[in-house]
């Protein structure tokens, strides 16, 4: 088996002003912080001498790597995104960032925010839209009968309510 791997979809370029704010902040961390105090550690190391067999310059120069790559990706995400800080004209379909609660057959509920690829991870409940459970949902009308392939099978599940904004109390 060879190393190939197919290029991968390119991620939705849409994200929340919270989303986009997070973004900033770790980029901000990264390269005004940790990168300053990761490169003053490899210099320390560094003038210590012998390099093959430094511990600390070793793994400085690996986490310098690191922040640099993730810094290059942070960069290359945020720049072109589109954030989306409006609600939609029809507030009673599912489109990005709204909050949805699903009722499946045995009543259920379950509450999903629709966010960017870069965000989902932000807080329970949050879901990519670009994962197959939002792209069923997006642009379905309140009371929406939907049909959800999950392993093993199916679950049917209606959308109960829609809302935009601050997270929608229980």
């Amino acid at each position: 088996m060879g190393r190939y791997r197919p290029p991968s979809t390119p991620a939705s370029r849409y994200i929340t002003p919270q989303g986009l704010a997070r973004l900033q902040e770790e980029l901000e961390q990264l390269w005004r912080h940790e990168r300053p105090r990761v490169t003053a550690a490899v210099s320390a190391a560094a003038a210590q001498g012998d390099r093959s067999e430094n511990a600390d310059y070793t793994y400085g120069k690996r986490r310098l790597r690191e922040i640099d790559s993730r810094v290059r990706h942070l960069r290359g995400r945020l720049e072109g995104m589109t954030v989306v800080d409006q609600p939609p004209t029809d507030p009673r379909r599912v489109f990005f960032g709204a909050w949805v609660t699903l009722e499946d057959d045995d009543g259920t509920q379950h509450l999903h925010r629709i966010v960017g690829p870069d965000e989902f991870d932000m807080a329970p409940g949050y879901i990519s839209m670009d994962a197959p459970l939002a792209r069923a949902l997006l642009g379905k009308p309140l009371d929406a009968e939907l049909r959800i392939e999950v392993p093993g099978g199916h679950r049917d599940m209606v959308i109960v309510a829609i809302a935009y904004g601050q997270r929608p109390t229980p």
